[in-house]
Formats: C-alpha cells, structure tokens, sequence
C-alpha cells in the first residue's frame, strides 16, 4: 500500500483560510476603528501599526506551518493539522481601548499636540506588547507552573469580563449601527456558527456572511437605504512596510502605568497556548506547549518592535480546522494574505470595504464561546467566582465613558470625584473598580473560588495582594488614567477611599487566615456547592 503524498495546500485548506483570516481581519478592522475613534492620526494607524501586526501573524503562521509540515514528515504521517495563530482578540481590543487611546487623549488633555500625542502613545502600546513576547519566553520553563497557581475561574473569568464588556457589548454596538446589514450578517453567523447548520453546497459560513454583509452594505449605501452615510471605498494600497523601530524603549517608562493590564493579559495568552496544545494533542495532532508558546513569545516580541499593538496567540480552534480537513496550507496562505496585505495596503483597503458591522458578529460568537467557555472549564462549584470576575470590566466599560472627554469635561469629572458627601462619590468608586479591571477580575476569581474550596489560607493571600496594589494604585487607582501613586500625594477624598479600600482588603485577609483554623472550614469539604 503506498502512503498518500503529503500536500503542502490542497483544496480543503480553503474553509480553514476564510475562518482564519476572517478572525485576523476583524480584530484588525475593530483596532482601526477604536484607535480611530480616539482621534488616532490615520497614518500612523495604517502605515505604522497594522503592518507590525501584519508582520506578527505572517511569521507566526509560516513558522507553525513548517513545524506541523516536520512533525508529519518525522511521524511518517499527512493528517497533521498546522496550529493557526493570529491576533489575540481580548488583548487586542482591551490594550487599544483602555491603553493606546486613553494614553493618546490624557496627554492631549495635558497640552500635547495630537501628533506627538499620538506617537507617544504608539509607543506605550509597543512597549507593553515587547514586554508581553519577552515575559512569554522566559515563561517557557514555567508554563505549567503559571497554569496551576491561578483557578481557572479567575484566569477565564477576567476573560470572560473582557468579552462582556469590551468585545461582545461593543460588537453588537456595531452589529446595530448598521441594523439591516448587521442583523442579516449575524444571522448567518448564528446559523452557520453556533447552530452549526450547514448552507447549500457546503458554502463556509463565515465567508458566506461577509460576502452576503458587504454586498447589502453597498447596495442599500447606493440607493441611499442604509440610514447613515455612505462612501464608496476609494481603491488606494497605502504601502507600509513594518521597519524595526526603538520607539518601545521611549514608551517602557510611562508603560509602567499599564502594567497591571498587560500583565494579566500575558498570564492568560501564556495559560491559552498550553491549552490550546493540549486540546491539539487531544485531537491526534502531538505539539509541545513550549515550542508553541516560545514561537508565540518571539512573534510578539517581533511584532512589538516592529509597531504593532496586539499580541499574537495560538488560537483555541486547532481540532476544528482539523475538523474542516485543513492541513498546512490554510496557516501558510492566512499569513500571507494577512502579512502582505499589511505591508501593500489592500487589509487597509478591505477594512474600509468590508463594514465593522459585518465583521462583529464574528467577534460577537467568539465572545460568547469565550464566555461559554468560562462556565464550562471551571468546575461547577466556582461559577459565582466566573461571575465576580466579569464585574469590573463592566466598571471599566463605563469608566471610559466617564473620561471621555467629549461626554463628561473634565473640569466637570474632576467635579464629580472631589465631590464631599455622606460617601464616597459613585464616579470614583466606578472609575477605581474599572482600573486595572483584568488584575482585579483575576484576583477576585481566584480568592473566590479558594474561599468555596476552604483553601482559606490562600483566599488571605489573593486578600492581602490587592490590599497591597490597591495602597499604590497598581490596581483601583482613583486616577482617571489608571496611572500609579503614593496615596498621600493625591486628592483627600482619594486618598480616603485608597485607605479605607486597602484596610478592608487586609483585614478580610487576616479574618480569612484566622478562620481556616475553625472547625466550620473542615466540615461537609465534599459537598457540592452549587
């Protein structure tokens, strides 16, 4: 019997192609449009980040390919499936919509003029994503370590809050600022997607939707039927290509400010690379953890310096492109369409032809498998942890409204959070709940979810941790840039609530460790909580 020829592309690799560069694309597209949103000069967006973006996926991409295209020539095999890597969807939006473009309008706010605000900016986002990719590397060795220390209530659920707030909310913004092309586009996606329903000849769901979207887009944008305006996509390729730059280390000091966002962030693609390996291992296909996430680690480092601000991942879809008959070629044509688009312009040209209302529902389904996903992982018992952790990106989400400057002035805000009352004022309470929202969600679930196991020791520790970060703003800060400080060198009625926050915090701690010694803590541990 002769072994069937090993195919670096065939025909099944095409569904693979749609789904994955339909995920890439759309994340790119919503990063455009937030940054856009804040004012972002359009030049630096598209001839400066998207193409280090561009940079990140087309390396990672051929890189993982040659790997699967290895392992099946080693185990004398044709089936293995290439792991897709793309843009990582929570970190992506969550950093350009509480980091690069807040980081842009508060030193505008200050004086700064928008270009140079703009670059600065640019440039704190570069350093946190740098900084990601180098914290991947040197976990490597401790991968597993990381994944165990954390309950997964607390690492899921900070990301489910990010797809309730930043990603799912804003998606079905998107879906309804455009309701008939939208509704009729997540539909499709609901049908195709989630239903798992399939369309006549086999036509992939995600294409099918996009195709179908655009197409209503220009038509009803042609007859004047949309309800809003409507431009015809000029065909212009703005060639960008993604040079090596320094402007990281400029923005490694004011990175600091965003630490407790882009850590957190790293911990949960870091934990999502081992996952997804296992659940590739599962599937037939036997990667390593640390191959995968040192290839993810040096892509975001190369990405980073070369202007982008979103970290690569490997994507949790492995056994159902495998599932599509994809092979080798879907990760190779998906980073060069993505890659070269980037570099030559025409992703900018799709982004503008293809309307974010079509593209959201994909980010909608994502969020909602994401959240989905956090109930499910997480053992039953600890879904009020999964729960707890969700809360304050919702502060968050309507914290930027608070700051946006267009909405509230911010003579007004600071108004409002000074404000001397029987209590502490409801914006400074939503503002410090919103800062540093993953750490916290992270904190939160996990504490949780140890009180539920009894592990009380433990809980008084995750207690007496955001005790001490909330003392110095690291998390909770009552700055409306999230940014760091000594309490005492802040307002009155900040510094009060920073106090009385962080006492409540280590005094919980010390109640906690006090009460594991009780006999209450020992009795009915088998019992299922829910």
């Amino acid at each position: 019997m002769t072994q069937q020829k090993l195919k670096i592309i065939s025909g099944r690799d095409i569904n693979g192609f749609f789904g994955l560069v339909s995920d890439n694309m759309a994340i790119i597209s919503f990063v455009c449009a937030i940054l856009l949103g804040f004012g972002f000069p359009k030049d630096i967006v598209a001839l400066r980040i998207v193409p280090g973006t561009a940079l990140g996926v087309l390396i990672g991409d051929l890189v993982l390919s040659y790997f699967a295209y290895k392992m099946n020539k080693k185990l004398g095999r044709t089936d293995i499936t290439a792991m897709p890597l793309g843009l990582d969807l929570p970190s992506s939006l969550g950093i350009a919509l509480t980091v690069v473009g807040p980081a842009f309008l508060a030193m505008k706010n200050n004086g700064i003029a928008a270009g140079e605000a703009a670059m600065k900016a640019w440039f704190i986002g570069m350093a946190g994503i740098v900084t990601i990719g180098i914290l991947k590397v040197v976990a490597v060795p401790f991968a597993n370590k990381i994944q165990n220390k954390v309950p997964l209530a607390g690492l899921l659920g900070s990301l489910a809050g990010v797809c309730v707030g930043l990603i799912g909310f804003m998606a079905l913004v998107g879906i309804f600022s455009l309701p008939i092309v939208g509704i009729i586009a997540f539909g499709l996606v609901i049908y195709t997607i989630i239903a798992k329903i399939p369309l006549p000849k086999r036509i992939p769901g995600v294409f099918a939707a996009i195709l179908v979207g655009t197409v209503l887009y220009h038509i009803l944008g042609n007859v004047s039927l949309l309800g809003c305006e409507y431009a015809v996509p000029a065909l212009q390729l703005r060639c960008g290509f993604p040079l090596p730059t320094l402007g990281f280390i400029h923005g490694m000091i004011p990175a600091l400010d965003y630490f407790p966002i882009f850590i957190p962030f790293a911990i949960l693609v870091i934990v999502g690379d081992i996952n997804v390996t296992a659940s590739a291992a599962e599937a037939g296909d036997p990667y390593k953890a640390k191959t995968i996430l040192l290839v993810d680690g040096i892509t975001t480092v190369i990405a980073g310096i070369c202007g982008s601000t979103s970290q690569t991942t490997a994507y949790i879809g492995q056994p159902a492109y495998k599932h599509m008959g994809s092979g080798l070629g879907y990760t190779i044509l998906t980073g060069l369409f993505i890659g070269l688009g980037g570099m030559f312009g025409y992703v900018i040209f799709f982004v503008d032809l293809i309307p974010n209302a079509v593209l959201a529902p994909i980010l909608v389904f994502v969020a909602m498998d994401i959240i989905s996903q956090a109930f499910h992982a997480s053992p039953r018992a600890h879904a009020p942890a999964v729960c707890l952790a969700i809360f304050p990106t919702v502060a968050r989400l309507l914290a930027i409204n608070y700051t946006n400057t267009s909405i509230v002035p911010v003579e007004k805000l600071h108004t409002l959070m000074c404000a001397v009352s029987t209590k502490f004022p409801d914006v400074l309470i939503t503002i410090a709940m919103g800062n540093g929202f993953i750490l916290v969600g992270m904190l939160w679930g996990g504490f949780l979810a140890e009180v539920i196991d009894r592990n009380l020791k433990k809980s008084s520790v995750y207690l007496f941790i955001l005790g001490i970060l909330t003392f110095f703003g690291l998390i909770h800060s009552t700055d409306p840039t999230g940014m760091a400080y000594l309490p005492w060198e802040i307002s009155s009625v900040s510094s009060g609530f920073v106090y009385q926050l962080t006492i409540a915090y280590l005094m919980l701690s010390v109640m906690f460790f006090f009460l594991s010694y009780t006999k209450g803590v020992k009795e009915n541990r088998d019992i299922d909580a829910i």
